[in-house]
């Protein structure tokens, strides 16, 4: 995830987050923070109150875009659910979205479990319609009790069958996992939970991060108390090796390529998978140099 910092032209409230594959499109502050906020390891919206913005503001901020962005042809909806937004409503934003940005070719949003679930197989479909064309998924792990300590506030079949209904709506689907998430006791499990998930789940892109610890999060307290203990660089390799060997997609890419990561990889699955663990087993070996410790970052 990466940070974009206040613009004159927009009313961007805070610091603002995207994923690092919405670098060039206008992003759109619909919501501030994010409606859950209960998540252990993340820190990105303690600072701000659930709200969504009134539709004066939104419109600012497209008829803006309109004059100013035209060079940029996606949008992103921040913050952290935008999918939460009432049906009507957040048709009306996709709809100006189209009227006053036409050459806009796709819109993004990330999304959660409670705000797919708030969203009807139709209503999904409607918001494909509109041009809504890809959702960011945090799914983190498949291991029911690691996201129950972690706060998730859903189980993992819960999550598989949103995110197959975000699939089945025609929406492209990119899910985020996260390594090291477990700490190291319970490190191979959560990547073998996670690859099942992932396979039941079968999305478009999964991107795995690792963990950062986030001063002010409960995970961080954790960690400077001793009671959260990281795997080690090969560790963490290991977790990766293991979840992708437990992943099979029918047609998806599978990325740890985020700036957090030791070890960057694009597999296309199911045709590159032994190509990335190969790789993994060459860095395993130290014929691989892995990122050093002052690259890595949120």
């Amino acid at each position: 995830m990466d940070l974009v910092h206040e613009n004159e032209g927009m009313h961007y409230e805070g610091y603002c987050i995207r994923p690092p594959s919405e670098a060039d499109s206008i992003l759109l502050q619909v919501t501030v923070g994010c409606s859950h906020n209960k998540c252990t390891f993340c820190g990105s919206y303690q600072d701000k109150r659930f709200r969504i913005k009134d539709d004066k503001t939104i419109l600012s901020d497209i008829l803006f875009a309109a004059n100013s962005m035209r060079d940029q042809d996606r949008v992103f909806l921040m913050d952290g659910d935008a999918l939460i937004i009432p049906q009507k409503r957040l048709l009306w934003i996709l709809e100006m979205i189209q009227e006053r940005l036409p050459w806009v070719k796709r819109v993004g949003a990330y999304a959660n479990v409670k705000g797919i679930k708030m969203k009807s197989p139709d209503e999904l479909t409607q918001l494909r319609e509109k041009n809504l064309g890809i959702l960011f998924y945090g799914v983190e792990t498949g291991d029911d009790e690691i996201r129950k300590t972690i706060r998730k506030g859903s189980t993992a079949q819960t999550c598989i069958e949103m995110g197959r209904r975000v699939k089945e709506a025609g929406i492209a689907l990119s899910v985020t996992v996260l390594l090291g998430i477990a700490g190291r006791e319970k490190s191979l499990r959560h990547a073998r939970a996670t690859g099942k998930l992932l396979s039941a789940m079968d999305p478009t892109f999964v991107g795995a991060l690792t963990v950062m610890f986030v001063p002010g999060t409960p995970l961080y307290q954790d960690y400077r108390e001793g009671k959260f203990v990281l795997p080690d660089e090969p560790g963490l390799l290991r977790e990766l090796r293991e979840m992708i060997a437990y992943t099979d997609l029918t047609r998806g890419y599978f990325f740890s390529n985020h700036a957090s990561n030791y070890l960057p990889i694009k597999a296309k699955l199911p045709s590159g998978k032994q190509k990335a663990l190969d790789l993994i087993d060459a860095a395993l070996r130290g014929e691989v140099g892995l990122k050093p410790e002052w690259m890595r970052a949120l």
